[in-house]
């Protein structure tokens, strides 16, 4: 069944121990990813679209699709009228499709923790959905990503609960706080990844302001 092969991906996934075998456990999903996310009612790369909106003026750009898979959160935000979307994730097999989707100007390969490709400033807003999660993305990423989003811009983002004490995103938060690096605007209830599967995996999604 399609539900058993995307559970079994998601194992291989969060199971991931190092950044090396996690490009691979993407590398070997990424033909059937979307299918099979769809089979269990993954609802995550659609509905950051309506925090993007709600924050993020019609055709500002560039925005930042940080860790964007397989690059299914793009045509919905072009359909929406942003044209300037950049993409990064660590699966250059991911990227190809994303490619394909005619929706990203930009597409690199990078690993969210590490220095990113692009100068201070750079984007109008960041978004990232199902990256700061099991086995993926450190807190301490965002402190890249709010480097390079320019001051009065925004970073949008969903955290799966599993990982918020233990990953240390509050203490992530409370720094880029402090520092003067952001302010928080806005976050949601937890609420649940997947609509038809796994009714226990919980995310929220966070909006701050670049200072």
């Amino acid at each position: 069944m399609i539900v058993d092969k995307a559970n079994a991906a998601l194992d291989s996934v969060y199971g991931a121990d190092t950044p090396e075998t996690l490009a691979q456990a993407y590398a070997a999903w990424a033909a059937t990813y979307d299918n099979e996310t769809a089979s269990l009612g993954y609802l995550l790369p659609f509905l950051i679209t309506a925090w993007v909106a709600r924050h993020v003026p019609q055709g500002e750009g560039p925005l930042l699709d940080a860790g964007c898979g397989t690059g299914l959160s793009g045509p919905s935000l072009k359909a929406l009228g942003y044209g300037d979307i950049a993409g990064l994730d660590l699966s250059d097999d991911m990227l190809r499709i994303a490619g394909s989707r005619n929706a990203y100007g930009d597409l690199k390969q990078a690993m969210l923790g590490d220095t990113l490709p692009w100068p201070d400033g750079h984007f109008r807003a960041f978004f990232s959905t199902g990256v700061f999660t099991i086995s993926h993305a450190p807190a301490s990423g965002l402190h890249e990503l709010v480097r390079i989003t320019k001051k009065g811009g925004h970073g949008i983002f969903t955290v799966r609960d599993q990982v918020f004490e233990s990953g240390g995103f509050q203490s992530v938060f409370d720094d880029l706080t402090q520092q003067g690096k952001w302010r928080p605007v806005e976050h949601s209830p937890w609420f649940r990844c997947y609509a038809i599967a796994e009714p226990d995996a919980l995310v929220k999604t966070f909006v701050f302001e670049v200072l």
